[in-house]
């Protein structure tokens, strides 16, 4: 009998000591659960952030390029390119009201503008895209208008021609080192006569317009004589007779009869070519006059080649 009890003791303690097999299974699936759980929260995590990024970061940083190039004398070129319709674009000069450039969603814009006159004009350039993504560029530019001065002496007498690009406001002149004196002017084009002192002397003249560009010419300038000259009929009442004089001597004769007519007459005479100098200092010439009205236009060159000028008419 005891040796039956210390059999079955023996077993008990066996079924102790053995492990548990489904217990063990049962701890490993839920690590593993676990595990998977927390790998799957970790993923979906990154996947919603990744969305989250992708709507609140703009799809692209690019800007639009702007080129400004002055491409005339007094004009720029405004250039814009970019990979994106441009929604905006603005120009303005001296930090004045923009002016804006219809962009109609093209990506790329092409614009010529005017430069204002005088220095350091700021053009101010601004765009922006359709994703709010803008550009600017600053440019300096200066641009002296033309001012074109042309002189004529004749005799005592300087006549000054005066074409400008933009509005005349005024100009001064001097003869060698006297006193300045001023003249107003208007308008795009102006026409003056100055006296010329007798004698040689050096003009300095200068012309502003309006935006204060200005242009200045300096010249030699010697005053002249011009020849006398007198037309009338002889005694006759068949010819016209002009009679010509000159302290340097007559070169050219110039008359014209009925010129606004079908039968206007043009003639020249070369004295020079025939007569000596000291021939040519008094000169008398007659010509035939024509049945009817006789308008004449007579001009009397000397060797300067200042003339003067008469008009008469005559009829026969």
């Amino acid at each position: 009998m005891n040796q039956i009890l210390s059999v079955e003791n023996t077993k008990k303690e066996k079924r102790r000591k053995s492990p548990s097999g489904p217990i063990e299974i049962q701890k490993i699936v839920r690590i593993f659960a676990i595990i998977m759980i927390v790998f799957g929260i970790a993923i979906i995590g990154s996947g919603s952030y990744s969305m989250y990024k992708g709507k609140t970061e703009p799809k692209s940083a690019t800007r639009p390029i702007i080129v400004a190039s002055q491409t005339a004398g007094t004009q720029v070129t405004i250039q814009i390119k970019h990979d994106k319709p441009l929604s905006k674009v603005t120009y303005s000069w001296n930090d004045e009201e923009p002016i804006e450039i219809e962009t109609n969603s093209r990506s790329e814009i092409s614009q010529i503008v005017e430069i204002p006159s005088g220095n350091n004009n700021r053009l101010k350039i601004f765009a922006e895209d359709i994703n709010e993504q803008t550009a600017t560029n600053d440019s300096m530019y200066t641009v002296q208008r033309k001012i074109d001065i042309q002189l004529e002496a004749n005799g005592t007498d300087l006549k000054v021609n005066i074409e400008s690009e933009t509005e005349l406001a005024y100009m001064t002149y001097r003869w060698d080192d006297e006193e300045e004196k001023e003249e107003e002017l208007d308008g795009y084009e102006a026409e003056k006569t100055i006296e010329i002192p007798k004698g040689q002397h050096t003009l300095t003249l200068i012309v502003v317009d309006i935006d204060n560009n200005t242009e200045t010419e300096e010249q030699e300038i010697k005053a002249v004589t011009k020849p006398k000259l007198d037309v009338t009929v002889d005694e006759t009442g068949e010819n016209f007779v002009i009679k010509a004089s000159d302290e340097e001597a007559v070169k050219r004769i110039e008359f014209i009869i009925n010129e606004d007519s079908e039968n206007a007459e043009r003639n020249s005479l070369d004295l020079d070519k025939v007569f000596s100098k000291e021939e040519r200092k008094e000169f008398e010439y007659k010509y035939p006059l024509r049945e009817g009205e006789n308008k004449l236009i007579i001009r009397a060159y000397n060797e300067s080649g200042v003339y003067e000028e008469s008009r008469v008419m005559f009829r026969k």
